[in-house]
């Protein structure tokens, strides 16, 4: 008497030509159906091609009726599914010992993106936390000379065996950087998937030690570096950084709309408005509004996302990133405050989404339908 677990055993022993997992294990097998010496077998393909199918179709026939002494009717019905289901979320891309990943972004470029995650990272520290930045803006990155660390090179070191790099500490922070591989004048010519290895190897072939913090540096826009870094870190979180014209406040919308993509899914901590407005040393009771007036402010609003505060357009914030130290490393001033009490909005946000939202996961980005997965 046919049973399906009689049916079911025979099947663990098939497996697509381009897998090693059978098809009961993988999940391929659907469903079974036994009636008398009936067999229908819904079976899941990723391949809809005539040949896989008739290939995977031809063993199971010839390996049930090779096992079973009478005759048998076998059907295969085959369930055609997308690449995206056929994804594994892997454990093993997790960093140990880094607690939040935070990933920095803008939509539009020239908005002080990177010089806002530099300071936010000395505030951070300043704090007393252990914290690191990943300048993952591959064709201009910027970090190196805002830390004043333009031309060294991180050493390698023996961790358990495996040669990593050990990232350049300034000011109390570990930076990471294509820019330590480049010089000043040389253009970073790539392809995404040049780009993609050259991250992979920064974030997983280094010695970061125990961080409390990873500030990720992005580029500005939403492209391929932005959904490789999604692929290979669980990102706690994103904080996205504009002006208040409503050019980069657009591309601002798209980047928040990025992050809150149903198969991507990373916490929007925030929005920072950077050269909010300017004041004369002068006339220090004005404010004029150079690029519009609260503009990111709005936005976060009419978005549901918190407003982490401002930033005006002050001198010495400038001239400080100039010469590699950043403006909230000056004690006692404009600077240093407005980047601590940001620093702060920030850490209560990333509090409230640690206790009610479950660890976020890594995408799986599938490269043949150019869709995105998560598991």
């Amino acid at each position: 008497m046919l049973t399906k677990n009689k049916i079911s055993e025979l099947l663990g022993n098939i497996h697509f030509e381009d897998n090693k997992t059978d098809i009961i294990s993988d999940g391929s097998v659907k469903n079974i159906v036994v009636f008398d010496n009936e067999i229908v077998i819904d079976l899941k393909i990723l391949k809809p091609t005539l040949q896989a199918k008739n290939t995977i179709k031809r063993k199971i026939i010839d390996s049930l009726k090779n096992n079973i002494d009478f005759n048998i009717d076998v059907k295969v019905n085959f369930v055609v599914i997308s690449e995206k289901e056929n994804t594994i979320f892997n454990s093993s891309r997790k960093i140990e010992n880094i607690s939040n990943i935070i990933a920095i972004s803008s939509g539009k470029g020239g908005v002080g993106k990177s010089t806002v995650t530099a300071n936010l990272a000395v505030s951070l520290s300043k704090m007393g936390f252990n914290v690191g930045v990943l300048d993952a803006d591959i064709y201009g990155p910027s970090i190196p000379e805002m830390f004043d660390v333009s031309g060294q090179k991180p050493l390698a070191v023996d961790v358990n065996g495996k040669s990593k790099m050990k990232p350049i500490e300034s000011y109390g922070v570990k930076i990471l950087s294509i820019g330590f591989f480049t010089k000043i004048d040389q253009a970073v010519i790539w392809r995404g998937p040049m780009a993609s290895k050259a991250l992979n190897q920064m974030i997983f072939d280094a010695d970061w030690g125990v961080l409390d913090f990873l500030l990720v540096d992005l580029p500005p826009g939403t492209g391929d570096i932005h959904l490789s870094i999604m692929q290979s870190l669980p990102i706690s979180g994103s904080v996205v950084i504009s002006t208040p014209q409503k050019i980069a406040l657009n591309d601002a919308r798209k980047g928040v709309s990025m992050f809150k993509k149903e198969n991507i899914n990373v916490p929007v901590l925030g929005i920072i408005e950077n050269m909010a407005y300017f004041t004369p040393e002068e006339l220090p009771d004005n404010k004029y509004y150079l690029f519009g007036k609260e503009g990111a402010k709005n936005l976060s609003s009419d978005l549901g996302i918190p407003f982490l505060g401002e930033i005006p357009i002050i001198q010495s914030v400038r001239e400080a990133s100039d010469i590699g130290r950043p403006a909230a490393m000056q004690e006692n001033t404009i600077s240093e405050d407005i980047f601590n009490r940001i620093s702060k909005n920030m850490l209560s946000q990333l509090l409230i989404r640690n206790k009610e939202l479950p660890e976020t996961e890594i995408i799986k980005i599938t490269t043949m339908s150019g869709c995105l997965s998560q598991k």
